[in-house]
């Protein structure tokens, strides 16, 4: 279903759509790095999404600068759809709100839409890690950047974000023409929602095009990383589950795209069997589904462990299983130093 836009796009026009939850330690620095672009035909939303420290402050400090939009706490794809809502521009910036942009990053995408006719720009990022409470540092700082061109992943974008590229949203400019073709975010992912729009991207047949150079520093907390949430591989599953649908209305899983979902069943099969029995035995089944020749593999076996002394031991041997070849290869290592 389309997006809802309320407005006709006006042709030039960047419309840059921040949420933002309780991000007064770093809004300002994040509103300073998206208003001083070198490409001057932005407009600023910011979308408070019920914030209880002192960003509406903040937000309105900036009277006149930019536009706002107060509300309760939905979630961080809720104010998304509702910024998109309200954007005019022919492009829209998508950008977290302890986030930057580098001062150019919007010229230099908006150049590369330009010249190429795609619908999706992205550039090179870099990565700040906090790593102690309120200090932040690169995560790689012998590496310039991070990030890889998509061709270099996958020459098919579809197969791509299926499997190793990915970008964080404040990388990547959108034509507001593919974002209404995708049709809005998903309010029902609380987690990995960027990787999803991306894949949304590629799967309503988006083209992209690669913006050299440094646009954008994303910002990673102590103790958010997706992958430490309990539940974050049964949203990866139950993602990849309605990723899967679409590819098949659309009539497109061919032999490469069953591999990557396969693969992407194999790796949530490993966490889904220590966290939800149901999740994990239909995660398996759609894993031989898609690829019935599936290699042998840890699911595999952790289901057939299941089937013979049930799931309860199977888990208990599996997780003294995973932690002896964690402690061979730490003793490898070792002694390869000595």
């Amino acid at each position: 279903m389309p997006f809802p836009f309320r407005n006709s796009p006006e042709p030039g026009l960047v419309s840059i759509v921040i949420p933002c939850y309780n991000a007064e330690c770093f809004l300002a620095e994040a509103l300073e790095s998206a208003l001083g672009q070198t490409y001057r035909n932005i407009e600023v939303i910011v979308v408070d999404d019920g914030s209880t420290d002192n960003s509406a402050e903040i937000i309105r400090s900036y009277n006149g600068r930019l536009k706002a939009q107060f509300g309760p706490n939905r979630g961080a794809s809720a104010a998304r759809n509702l910024g998109t809502e309200l954007a005019r521009g022919e492009f829209i910036q998508y950008f977290d709100a302890d986030d930057l942009l580098t001062a150019d990053a919007i010229e230099r995408r908006i150049a590369a839409l330009r010249e190429s006719a795609a619908d999706v720009a992205y550039s090179d990022w870099q990565m700040l890690v906090e790593i102690e409470p309120g200090v932040f540092a690169l995560d790689a700082p012998t590496k310039s950047f991070r990030g890889r061109r998509m061709e270099d992943v996958h020459p098919n974008p579809e197969i791509a974000v299926l499997t190793y590229f990915w970008a964080p949203i404040n990388a990547l400019t959108y034509r507001r023409s593919i974002v209404d073709k995708i049709g809005g975010w998903k309010e029902w992912l609380p987690v990995m929602e960027d990787a999803r729009f991306l894949q949304d991207a590629a799967m309503v047949g988006g083209r992209f095009v690669y913006s050299p150079g440094l646009g954008a520093i994303y910002r990673q907390h102590r103790g958010t990383r997706n992958s430490g949430r309990s539940d974050y591989m049964l949203y990866v599953f139950r993602n990849a589950c309605d990723l899967q649908t679409g590819f098949e209305t659309r009539g497109r899983m061919n032999a490469e795209v069953r591999h990557a979902f396969a693969g992407i069943y194999d790796s949530a099969a490993r966490f889904l069997f220590f966290l939800d029995e149901a999740a994990f035995r239909d995660c398996v089944a759609r894993l031989y589904e898609v690829e019935p020749e599936f290699r042998p593999s840890w699911p595999k076996i952790a289901r057939l462990a299941s089937v013979l002394i049930g799931f309860k031991a199977a888990g208990g041997l599996l997780a003294a299983r995973t932690r002896l070849r964690a402690g061979l290869r730490r003793s490898r290592k070792r002694v390869k130093h000595i």
